[in-house]
Formats: structure tokens, sequence, C-alpha cells
């Protein structure tokens, strides 16, 4: 019997991504993004720019960076040759500690150079293992459960690594519940099967469902190999 009929999906769409040894890396997620919100933008590291994609339910392809301490900005379009770039330009500073990371982008129509805010997750191997899943829970809820063999305990405006939740190529059970706030009852979120894959990380949002009480989760696989070049 289907035991839910609230939204909870869980997206099946790992990009699969070549990572050269050494080199930093970033790839974009645009969550939340309304239909006028625009699909491609210029990133802008300070000395160069180049166009990236902004997908809106996977994370995009891999997009190379310099290493050392960078402000990135997102920019429409590019200025005129000799010009610089426009200050208002959304941007967000990446440090030089951080290796690899997520470019999250949320929504911001009131700046006129780029409709975008910009936050950096850091994805560096050492902090964030294959076979890991970051959760962040964007809500108001408590969020908590079983995520396979793990318990998660997601607290409101919060993130937690979470270890494997298997250890094989396998699928795991997930059983999620909220709480409102105010309240002291846990109600259903999510109960189905996830698939693991541990050479797989996985970064999980729990996020507001417009005209709902109940969260809706997102996730976002990203499986890397050592050499080669982008897809």
């Amino acid at each position: 019997m289907r035991l839910l009929a609230f939204l909870c999906c869980f997206l099946p769409l790992a990009l699969t991504a070549q990572e050269k040894k050494g080199d930093r890396t970033c790839r974009i997620l645009f969550l939340g993004a309304a239909d006028s919100d625009p699909e491609k933008l210029y990133l802008h590291d300070g000395t160069t720019a180049q166009e990236v994609e902004l997908p809106r339910l996977n994370l995009s392809k891999v997009y190379e960076l310099s290493k050392g301490a960078l402000t990135l900005k997102m920019l429409s379009t590019l200025p005129a040759e000799g010009q610089p770039v426009p200050p208002a330009a959304p941007s967000v500073a990446v440090p030089e500690t951080t290796g690899d990371f997520y470019l999250l982008l949320s929504s911001d129509a009131a700046n006129k150079v780029a409709p975008v805010r910009m936050q950096v997750i850091d994805a560096s191997t050492e902090r964030f293992k294959p076979g890991q899943m970051l959760w962040f829970n964007l809500t108001a809820n408590d969020v908590g459960g079983s995520v396979g063999k793990q318990q998660l305990a997601l607290k409101t405006r919060s993130k937690v690594m979470l270890d494997p939740p298997a250890s094989q190529l396998e699928s795991y059970n997930v059983n999620l519940t909220f709480r409102i706030p105010g309240k002291e009852a846990l109600y259903p979120l999510c109960e189905t099967q996830w698939n693991h894959d541990p050479a797989t990380r996985t970064i999980v949002f729990v996020v507001t469902e417009p005209g709902s009480r109940t969260p809706r989760v997102l996730g976002f696989p990203d499986h890397r190999v050592s050499s080669g070049k982008n897809p």
C-alpha cells in the first residue's frame, strides 16, 4: 500500500562528471528557479569569464577554475572590452583553502546585473567523501528519521553530513518525518527506497513546497572519475 500522498522526490539524475587531478572544480545548481529566471549566465573569476549553464533538476557539468582566493561574479552579459565588471554584480568569495565546490544559486529579482544570489558549498574530497550525504534543511521544520543504516536528525535551517547509508551498490530504506513549528506531533515526510553508490557523493535539500505544509526532499548525486576531460 502506498503510505504517502506527500511529495517526496529523490532525483536519480546523477551526471557522471570527470575531474582532472589537482584542478579546482565547480558544479552549479539553481535551486527553486522560476521559469522567468535565466538558464545561462557568465561566471567571472576576476580575470576571465565563461558561460555556464544553470540547471534546476541536476548539478551542472564540471567547470574548472583557478586555485587561490577568488571573488566570483555572475553576469548576464560580458562587459565591453576594457570596461570593468559592474560592481553590483552578484558575487561570492572562494577562500584559498576551498578546493572543489558547489555553487548554489537562488533567485534575486532585485539585482539588475544578474538576478541571482550565490553561495559556495565546499566539496573538497577530504571534507566530503564518496558515499557520504550532505543534507541541508532550508525549512522551518525539524526533520528526522532513518536513511539506510544512518539516523538523521536535521534541525530547522541547519546542515548535517551523513556517513554512507549502505555498504555497497544496493538499495536502502528511507523513512523520514517532520515537525511543524509549535507542535509536538510528527508527520510523515518520505517513506521510500533510494539507491546507494559508494563512489557517489549526494547533496540533499529539504525545501518548502508552495501551497503545502509538507516539505519536499531533493537529492542530487555527484559521481566523478579521476581522469579525463569534462563531458
